[in-house]
């Protein structure tokens, strides 16, 4: 297994050209005192979305470390994984974030439920953990009814886990297992019945990414109760440092907080767990680098500006087929998006301020901002266009994408504070 350290933070660059601009976020948080690994994440839909491989992320991780001379560690995670997508990311990856939400409910072998709450008895103990303020007690009917959910989705991360390592020939990587996408949230026992299947498995799990309660949608603040993620948060903390301890499974085992960026009104909450338990986290981004390189050129002007706007106004026409597939993780009100007319008339500070995520700024609209964060493939479809675009607005581009990240992200998470500029002063 190749150790993960406490802090480790996702950092998607869906068009690979800004590595460089993300690691000078973490090296400014490193010269703050706190080391927090970068790990560039992209998943197989985006790949194919925009036409890319695997490689391309290395690629740009390892310029960007040679040259800014990173001497901590790093990481670049197949994100989504499955076993009919993995193939292509075994020597490009060393972090897997097996996704086997799919299979939670999945119908189980009776026998092996039966076999699994015969062999773990000490889950029907009254079970007082640290840190949780009820005890955990299951019945026998609970116990098999949780296993009967989450048997085959073990059994599935399971195979995955061991098909990556006999692909990769004894190369160490980071296993996650990945339950966030499903419609109900774990709840304390249910996370360590699944922490205890996982154990069965023999996965050496470094993090694990369950399903808190509220909307964590792409690119926008939570939207729930923040008390309760709180207290859901903590109560799974302590759920995997006893599970750890229990099953044997590694030491410094975490949570993954999945769509994480932008999520502010959490960041107190996570960072007061982390403080007041010593443990870690990963937090996974979702696409903020995308819409960052889009302020940093709508800042710009001129080409840039044009550009932005074109692809708004493409994002409107096709608002039906972009928002499909993240129907789940969005909410745009229609009625508050202003017409394309209306925004190619707007100025480039003006645009930026309505797509960066400043809730106080007057001109921030959060449906312009979901919706183009949904229409990356617009731009893949324009070329070179648009990388061209990135390459001339180089520096006001990276000034936005390192801000965004130590402002805004890394600072909140990790420091407490956040001195975050408004608009593309220098920081």
């Amino acid at each position: 297994m190749l150790a993960l350290p406490r802090f480790s933070f996702g950092v998607g660059d869906r068009f690979a050209q800004q590595a460089i601009a993300q690691l000078a976020a973490f090296e400014r948080l490193a010269a703050d005192g706190i080391v927090v690994a970068p790990v560039w994440n992209k998943s197989n839909r985006e790949h194919s979305l925009i036409g890319s491989l695997p490689e391309s992320v290395r690629a740009a991780a390892e310029r960007a470390v040679a040259q800014r001379q990173w001497p901590h560690p790093w990481f670049v995670d197949a994100d989504h994984i499955r076993l009919d997508t993995v193939e292509p990311f075994l020597a490009a990856s060393d972090f897997f974030t097996i996704d086997v939400a799919d299979s939670i409910g999945q119908p189980a072998d009776d026998a092996l439920v039966a076999a699994f709450v015969a062999r773990h008895g000490e889950l029907l103990q009254r079970l007082s953990i640290p840190g949780i303020a009820a005890p955990i007690e299951l019945s026998p009917a609970s116990l098999t009814a949780i296993t009967r959910t989450y048997l085959r989705a073990a059994q599935e991360a399971g195979n995955l886990y061991r098909h990556i390592a006999a692909k990769r020939g004894g190369a160490e990587f980071v296993t996650e297992v990945s339950m966030d996408e499903t419609d109900a949230p774990q709840t304390p026992p249910q996370l360590l019945v699944i922490l205890a299947l996982l154990a069965d498995e023999k996965i050496p799990l470094a993090t694990i990414a369950p399903k808190f309660s509220g909307r964590f949608n792409k690119g926008v603040d939570y939207v729930g109760d923040s008390a309760q993620f709180a207290q859901e948060f903590a109560a799974d903390i302590a759920v995997l440092a006893y599970a750890a301890k229990r099953y044997g499974l590694p030491e410094g085992l975490k949570l993954s907080v999945h769509s994480g960026s932008d999520k502010f009104s959490l960041y107190p909450f996570i960072r007061r767990a982390l403080v007041d338990t010593g443990a870690g986290v990963h937090l996974k981004t979702a696409g903020t680098t995308w819409l960052e390189e889009l302020i940093g050129l709508a800042e710009a002007g001129g080409d840039g500006l044009a550009f932005v706007a074109l692809i708004y106004a493409q994002a409107l026409e096709k608002i039906t087929e972009l928002c499909g597939p993240y129907a789940t993780v969005i909410d745009i009100d229609a009625g508050r998006l202003p017409r394309a007319a209306e925004v190619n008339a707007w100025s480039g500070p003006q645009l930026a301020s309505a797509i960066r995520h400043v809730p106080t700024h007057p001109d921030f609209n959060p449906n312009i901002r979901q919706l183009l964060h949904v229409s990356f493939k617009l731009a893949a479809q324009q070329g070179a266009r648009y990388t061209d675009l990135l390459t001339a607005n180089r520096d006001i581009v990276a000034q936005q994408v390192c801000d965004n990240l130590y402002h805004r992200h890394l600072r909140p998470l990790f420091v407490g504070d956040s001195h975050a500029p408004t608009g593309n002063a220098p920081a």
